[in-house]
């Protein structure tokens, strides 16, 4: 992934070029390889690089053999080798970068190319061969990059856009986080969705709510996601997995070990092969083949990596199932004080206040600096499991399948506000991409249209076992799922697959969450928290932790057109959940551990 700043709609645009550089600048982190920028008609489009595909031929903006169209683009398109060989018409390729085939695309489809992306993106086009010139900007489906568009009275005709907020604080006084789906057009001014899967009106009221009916078929669920992380090992530098030893980030883990294998032996034979042909005289063993195998099956080797405190739960659980799998295992322990010294920086990248999103943003934070150290800059993450299956321990609660399926639903299309810009932009803080299989398009069609009878579960003793011992517990069908392999190898050890569900700013120690609260504690006074609805009127701060991190923001932020674009997720309060959304205020949480609630 890279960083795009783009600004619309200038009367002199090249007045403008050292301004909208310098804003670009703010989001360098998130393109440290190199930057462009192009200045149109009316436009200028700053580009900030992270080389993943194209790694030498891929700078950007993008443009047109006939130097018309112009592309800024951060994200990764991973059908851009079938999307080339469908185009109707030939297309002179000037990179090797995946996202250049979005510019033949326009010419063809128009803004319909949204449809035909499978990825994850946001970008902005510029079309130079129309007067007034035109402009494009679309995100992702689900929102899994960032987007920002905003408007400026000073310049009330143009429209910018940014992959972070803080590319436009001082140079807009109107700003939006964009909505994924959707595809602006600048010809007419209107913003229109374009992704409309089958499972969409899920959480609508009344009779427009559609709730599946489909029996979970297991076999297809397990190979659409195998499908979904084999896409997303298109790179050409060091990638690996984040590893927090539960269930979602150890299935990916898994997949990608195998998927990674099957790499090592491809390259193993097609290296054997040109060794057999460029041998003449009698077939017998090549000296020093031994040796080749060797250093061939070595690489690549899926690396991975895990953050705690210390022996907190996910490192130790980490630690079993990289061991498990054969990866190059690397684990970083962090303490309480670390993470909160972190904590105004992270903000300062999340550029939000909810409380669940920094608490779990710090330590991906900080494991994601000493992954980039080591010169990864692409990793695979579990985001979306949790919500796809209704795995969040309050899913118990629900008090019928429409209204788990209705929550499922609703926790998805929001992604984008918690888990998404959580993922983004803590790994883009230093430079490294994050993708997601879970939030794979196909892998959604085929997981969100299961009937949510199958996905209910209920808590501790209470949740029964299936003809073969194993128990119903949260996310059981995707579990099941993976409980037996074709090859007859297990994906991962009994004790990890049936693992009892953590929040991830729980499962790297319980005493990073009691940290948080205890320094808010220290430094926010009772006068001040009994003050919080005066001062913060809207989302007004409920706790201590969470007036502490709203204050941080707004030292960082200090205007409301920052604030909007933030979003506080909240527990069910309708369904009798916590206002604390840790794992352990959930009383299934207790149950399972055969604690008291």
């Amino acid at each position: 992934m890279c960083g795009i700043c783009v600004a619309h709609g200038l009367e002199k645009p090249a007045e403008h070029r050292t301004r909208l550089i310098a804003c670009s600048k703010k989001i360098r982190h998130r393109g440290p390889d190199w930057s462009g920028c192009y200045v149109g008609k009316r436009s200028v489009l700053v580009h900030e690089r992270l080389a993943i595909v194209g790694v030498d031929t891929g700078a950007q903006p993008l443009i047109s053999d006939d130097g018309k169209i112009i592309l800024a683009v951060n994200g990764e398109i991973y059908n851009h080798l079938k999307l080339k060989e469908g185009l109707k018409s030939k297309y002179n390729f000037k990179t090797h970068s995946d996202c250049e085939a979005i510019i033949p695309l326009y010419r063809e489809y128009d803004k319909a190319l949204c449809e035909r992306l499978d990825g994850m993106f946001s970008f902005v086009l510029l079309d130079e061969s129309v007067t007034p010139s035109r402009i494009i900007a679309a995100r992702d489906p689900i929102g899994i990059t960032t987007l920002y568009q905003g408007r400026s009275s000073k310049y009330p005709g143009a429209v910018y856009f940014a992959s972070e907020l803080k590319a436009l604080i001082g140079e807009c006084d109107d700003i939006i986080s964009f909505p994924p789906g959707h595809v602006y057009d600048s010809a007419d001014n209107s913003t229109t969705r374009y992704y409309h899967p089958s499972w969409w009106s899920g959480d609508a009221e009344g009779p427009e709510a559609v709730i599946p009916t489909q029996k979970a078929d297991l076999t297809l669920l397990r190979e659409s996601l195998e499908a979904a992380v084999r896409k997303r090992l298109m790179s050409e530098v060091p990638y690996g997995v984040l590893l927090s030893g539960g269930l979602d980030s150890s299935l990916i883990a898994s997949i990608a070990a195998r998927e990674t294998e099957k790499v090592a032996l491809a390259q193993l034979e097609q290296r054997k092969k040109k060794l057999l042909e460029s041998q003449s005289g009698p077939a017998s063993p090549i000296p020093g083949l031994v040796d080749e195998y060797a250093t061939i099956a070595s690489w690549p080797q899926l690396h991975s990596f895990s953050i705690g405190l210390e022996n907190s739960p996910d490192l130790l659980a980490a630690r079993k199932v990289a061991h498990y799998l054969g990866t190059v295992h690397h684990e970083y322990v962090f303490t309480v004080q670390e993470g909160l010294d972190a904590i105004p920086d992270v903000i300062y990248h999340l550029e939000t206040y909810d409380v669940t999103t920094v608490r779990a943003s710090t330590p991906m934070y900080l494991l994601s600096r000493k992954i980039k150290a080591m010169g990864v800059k692409m990793v695979l993450s579990g985001e979306g499991s949790d919500e796809i299956f209704g795995g969040y321990l309050y899913f118990h609660k629900a008090p019928d399948a429409k209204s788990f399926h209705q929550e499922c639903v609703r926790r998805v299309k929001n992604l984008h506000t918690a888990d998404c810009l959580r993922a983004n932009k803590s790994t883009m803080a230093w430079g490294l991409e994050a993708r997601v299989p879970f939030l794979d398009k196909q892998f959604l069609e085929v997981a969100m249209n299961i009937n949510p009878e199958e996905k209910m579960f209920s808590k501790g003793s209470e949740q029964g076992v299936d003809e073969d011992g194993r128990p119903k517990m949260e996310k059981y069908i995707i579990r099941k799922a993976f409980d037996l392999s074709p090859d007859g190898k297990p994906y991962l050890p009994s004790s990890i697959l049936w693992r009892q569900k953590e929040q991830f700013s729980d499962g790297v120690g319980y005493s990073w969450i009691d940290g948080i609260k205890d320094h808010a504690a220290q430094v926010v006074s009772d006068e001040a928290f009994a003050g919080r609805a005066e001062r913060w009127p809207r989302d007004t701060p409920d706790t201590k932790e969470a007036y502490y991190i709203r204050e941080v923001f707004d030292g960082l932020f200090p205007s409301e057109a920052a604030a909007k674009t933030a979003v506080r997720w909240i527990p069910r309060g309708d369904w009798g959940c916590a206002s604390d959304p840790s794992g352990r205020s959930v009383e299934i949480h207790n149950a399972a551990y055969g604690t008291d609630e």
